[in-house]
């Protein structure tokens, strides 16, 4: 099993690390996740496409039919996970119960 990471995810790290003071801390976590980015999922980001958007849209849609609210972020994340066939490593795995898709804490694992 190859590890990926979602484009969804890697703008959610990079906003925590933006959302920093300015400083030398907040310099090296921007480098040290650029670096990892680049080089440690070179070629293993997956995009938010369009075939992630139609995913995205039929899954909130559902999601809205039975009452049930989803985060955009976690919406779109489950909808590029289903897109690829991937599952979800997340410690928060409650936050994508709404999308059925497989889901493993790393934590317990």
């Amino acid at each position: 099993m190859d590890l990926v990471i979602c484009a969804i995810t890697v703008a959610e790290i990079l906003h925590g690390i933006a959302r920093l003071p300015f400083g030398k801390r907040k310099q090296k976590l921007e480098s040290h996740a650029m670096a990892m980015f680049e080089e440690d999922f070179a070629g293993r980001i997956l995009p938010f496409d369009a075939h992630a958007a139609l995913e995205y849209a039929t899954l909130v849609a559902s999601c809205e039919a039975r009452g049930r609210a989803a985060g955009m972020a976690d919406a779109q994340i489950a909808a590029i996970c289903r897109t690829h066939g991937a599952l979800v490593a997340t410690r928060n795995t409650r936050d994508f119960e709404f999308s059925g898709i497989e889901t493993i804490n790393p934590w317990n694992a």
